[in-house]
This record gives structure tokens, C-alpha cells and sequence, in this order.
């Protein structure tokens, strides 16, 4: 894990003392962070990285996961589309499902913070057993366009929290306590994330057959059906028409998303006769993950919806060219034909792509301004930074602060 010196250079001497400015104001508080799996995602990735730093700046700062068996799971995969607005058969018996394993978890799992900091709808109903401390609702999901059966459930324990957050302004609702707004962020100095040398990412490139000698096209992302993967495909294919080229789909999974395994055997029957499509699972291998993305030539987001999408923060970082959707969060990193393309259709995402392959004095200009954007907003040291001033507004209701 890096220390927390070691950010200067990226961010400034000043960015840091800031940290610890307001570090000294939370001493002696205990923020329990609560989710649903310390494996995949983007939560878990975030709170991994997270945690530690917090522990360097002198901020007691835990994490705990719920319990939950395969049924449980299934429910919280339904609430999760449904959420984001796909038309999903939700039974009167998913909702007891949800609320007899929350009765369990709020039994088994002690709410020892100052500050309970719940991740996502699954841990939700935790805030029952709510007492003097302070609570707030994490939703890293875009919920601008939910399903009004599975919302209002989920509102009946949202408004017992002291505080929401959410990670776009789109995501946000009418509701009768307080909300920010604070966008999610990548650890520039992680596995993923980190300068890599030449032969690290060369030796990658070979374990997994992706040549050299032509554009590599790469979406990184769970095998998620939101995520679009098969769209992916299809505009790989037009592409290639014109453009020699070949396509990685590579990805984990997480351990709260039952159809993960289901999505990832349709890509690979829709991919398997074509020796240039490279589908690759690879749970927790960050190091390869970032080796890819330095590898390729143009990196694909082709969400159907995202909640802010840290893969195309990724590639930013990176001063990748990215072509991604124009959904949730994405387009708070991307300024369209500055920053990187974005794109509404199978087709656009095509047009996108054959642009930059035939174009690369644009495509690295549009990398490098996606750089610099991540760099002044959607790094971890920000992050942190809105996290501690939020802390601290719990503590000062009677003033405004704005995230």
C-alpha cells in the first residue's frame, strides 16, 4: 500500500496537508464502512484502497460486510436492474427474501460506528437498528430512472439516515434528508493504476495471445448485461471491416452478482469463431488488468447504464482514447470530442472507434486531456477529501457545506 507522501507529486504538497487539516477534526471517530462483498466491484475496489490511507492520516476507519446465501443475492441482482430502470419480475416473495436476511444481519452484525457508512441497497435496512450515532446511504448506482415498486421499498429505510450520497446529479431524488453529491475516484498509485515497464505489459500481451501487429480494441468490466458486452461485439464487427484489428473483453466478478457466470458464457458462444476476440476472465488480477488497458489502441465503454464507470476513469489515467456511452457518470469524465467520444448506439460506437483508429495524432490529444481531467477530479486524495468534509457535516448541521 502506498503512503500517503508518495501523492505529492501527483497532486501537490498542498492537496495533502488539506488531508490532514481536516483528519485532526475527526479524531477520535469510528467510521464503519458497511457493503456487501470485499470482492469485485467498484465499491469494494474504492473502499480497499480506501481504508488504509484513511488509517495513515490518523482515522479509525473500518469495514464490514453483510451475510447473504444465493437466494438473497438474487434479489438484491433484481433490485440492482431494476434500479437502473430495466423492466425486471420482482415477486412479493424477493421483498420478504430481502427483509428476512436483513433481520438476520441486523441481529448478527454489530453498528459500532460514529459513523455507519452503508454501500448500496443490500445492507440498507441495517439502519433499524440505528442509535445515537450517525448514518449515511451510499448509492454508487444510477438510480435516475428506478422502478417505482422497488424504490419506494427502499425509501421506507432511506429516510431513517441521517444523510444520502450520490454520485451524479442525475441520480438524485426529492427527499426529506440531507443529499451530496460526490463522484467515486481511482488510486493512481494501485496495481491497476501505476506506471507499468514495457516488458511487463509485453509479457501479458503473450500470456493471453493478443498480438502486436494490429489495433487492440479493449472494454474492461464485470460480464454484466448492462455493461453490453455482445453490443461490443457488434461494433468490433463493423470496425472490422474496415480495420484490421482485434477485441478484448476482459473482466472479474463480484461476488454479490449471481449472472455474472451466465453473461460471461454468452460472450464467449458469440466470440468463439473469432480468433481476434480475446474474452478473458480475470478475477482480482489488477496488474494484468492495467498491462491491457496500456496496451490497447482504444478502450470501449459500452454501458447500457453506469453508475459512474472507474473503467473509463481508468483508461482515462491512462491517456487512452476511450469511446463510451453517454450514461450515468460518464459524461461528467467526458467532454464529447475533448476528453474522448461518446457514443448513444451500437452504430456511433463503430463510427467512434474507426475514427480514432484512423486518426491517432487526435486520438492522443483526446487522452491527454482525459489525464488531466481525472487528475484534478477524480482521484482518490479528492475523494477522501469530500468523504472527511462530510464527516464533519454530520457533526454541523446548522451549516451548508457543498461537496
Amino acid at each position: 500500500m502506498a503512503n500517503i507522501e508518495e501523492y505529492i507529486p501527483l497532486v501537490g504538497q498542498a492537496v495533502i496537508d488539506d488531508l490532514r487539516l481536516l483528519a485532526g477534526r475527526l479524531k477520535g471517530k469510528v467510521i464503519q464502512h458497511i457493503n456487501s462483498t470485499s470482492v469485485g466491484g467498484g465499491v469494494a475496489e474504492i473502499l480497499n484502497r480506501m481504508i488504509p490511507l484513511l488509517g495513515q492520516l490518523g482515522i479509525d476507519s473500518r469495514w464490514d460486510v453483510i451475510k447473504g446465501g444465493e437466494q438473497f443475492f438474487e434479489v438484491t441482482k433484481k433490485f440492482h436492474n431494476a434500479l437502473h430502470g430495466k423492466n425486471t419480475d420482482i415477486r412479493k416473495e424477493d421483498f420478504e427474501i430481502f427483509l428476512e436476511t436483513s433481520r438476520k444481519n441486523i441481529e448478527g452484525l454489530n453498528t459500532y460506528g460514529d459513523i455507519v457508512f452503508v454501500h448500496d441497497p443490500q445492507p440498507v435496512a441495517l439502519v433499524n437498528k440505528r442509535g445515537a450515532n450517525k448514518w449515511i446511504w451510499r448509492c454508487h448506482v444510477d438510480i435516475s430512472k428506478p422502478d417505482k415498486r422497488v424504490w419506494e421499498f427502499l425509501m421506507d429505510f432511506i429516510i431513517r439516515y441521517d444523510a444520502a450520497v450520490f454520485s451524479a446529479p442525475s441520480f438524485t431524488h426529492r427527499l426529506a434528508i440531507r443529499q451530496f453529491l460526490i463522484s467515486p475516484s481511482i488510486d493512481p498509485l494501485s496495481d491497476k493504476n501505476r506506471e507499468l515497464p514495457q516488458e511487463v505489459i509485453d509479457s501479458v500481451l503473450k500470456k493471453y495471445g493478443i498480438k502486436k501487429d494490429k489495433p487492440v480494441i479493449t472494454q474492461i468490466s464485470r460480464f454484466d448485461r448492462l455493461k453490453d458486452p455482445l453490443g461490443v461485439i457488434q461494433a468490433y464487427r463493423q470496425v472490422k471491416k474496415r480495420i484490421d484489428c482485434q477485441l478484448v473483453l476482459a473482466g472479474g466478478g463480484a461476488a454479490d452478482d449471481p449472472e455474472g457466470l451466465q453473461v460471461l458464457e454468452e460472450v464467449r458462444d458469440e466470440a468463439c469463431r473469432d480468433n481476434d476476440i480475446h474474452v478473458l476472465l480475470m478475477p482480482q488480477n489488477d496488474m494484468e488488468v492495467n498491462a491491457i488497458q496500456r496496451a490497447s489502441d482504444v478502450i470501449v465503454q459500452k454501458s447500457l447504464k453506469e453508475g459512474f464507470g472507474l473503467t473509463v476513469t481508468e483508461a482515462l489515467w491512462k491517456a487512452k482514447p476511450v469511446v463510451a456511452s453517454s450514461v450515468g457518470g460518464i459524461p461528467l469524465q467526458i467532454t464529447n470530442k475533448y476528453s474522448g467520444l461518446l457514443c448513444h448506439s451500437v452504430d456511433g460506437a463503430a463510427f467512434a472507434i474507426k475514427q480514432l483508429l484512423n486518426s491517432p495524432a487526435y486520438a492522443r490529444k483526446l487522452g491527454e486531456n482525459g489525464r488531466e481531467h481525472i487528475r484534478n477530479n477524480f482521484l482518490i486524495t479528492r475523494h477522501i477529501k469530500d468523504y472527511m468534509l462530510l464527516f464533519l457535516a454530520l457533526y454541523h448541521e446548522e451549516d451548508i457545506i457543498y461537496l
